[in-house]
Parts: C-alpha cells; structure tokens; sequence
C-alpha cells in the first residue's frame, strides 16, 4: 500500500465517521480544535496527520482512535460483494438437495423462517 492510499483511506474512515455523526468539517475542526480547511485536506488525504492530531480528531468524533483505520464501508461492501459472487459460484455447482440444505443453513444462521 502506498503512503497516498494510506492517507486516502483514513481520511475516507475519518469523513465516514464524521458523515455518520452529523458532523460538518467545520464542527469537526470546533471539536478537535482544527480549522476546518484542515479537516478536509485530511479526508481528500492531503495532509499526513500527526498520531497526536489523530487521537484529538477521534476524541471529536467519540470514538476509539482505531477506528480511524478500520476498514471504511466502501471496501466492506467490495468485501461482501467478492464474497457474494464466491457463494453463488459455490451453489451453481451443487445438486438441489445441497442448495437446499444451504438454504436451512443460511436460514438457521439468521434466524430466517
């Protein structure tokens, strides 16, 4: 991973986040004590924020600084959708009864009735 994707994928986390919050840049940066241009140099990830900068952006948005570098919703949906795709190639190779018991499985998992 390059230090750009590195940079773009936490600020994408940190506007998440924020997005999630309600929160505007500006309140964001009113929070953490950042202007606000700041804030979005960050999420466009132009800027290599400080650990410390980091630690007061994540008390601003109430969480645990590691969730600054979870993965963001975008790349777990690309996660879900590869699995997805895997499954279904899975079941196209099974008879009926083994879709079925797939089926009972899935169901059982979710408590889908």
């Amino acid at each position: 991973m390059t230090d750009k994707e590195i940079l773009l994928r936490v600020g994408t986390r940190i506007r998440e986040l924020r997005k999630e919050k309600g929160l505007t840049q500006e309140a964001l940066g009113e929070k953490g004590g950042f202007h606000f241009s700041y804030v979005g140099q960050i999420e466009r990830g132009e800027k290599n924020v400080a650990l410390l900068n980091l630690a007061k952006i994540a008390d601003a948005l109430g969480v645990d600084i590691s969730q600054l570098f979870a993965p963001t919703n975008r790349e777990h949906n690309e996660e879900s959708q590869a699995d997805i795709q895997e499954i279904t190639y899975m079941l196209n190779q099974q008879n009926p009864q083994k879709i079925a018991l797939a089926k009972n499985v899935v169901r059982e998992i979710f408590n889908y009735k």
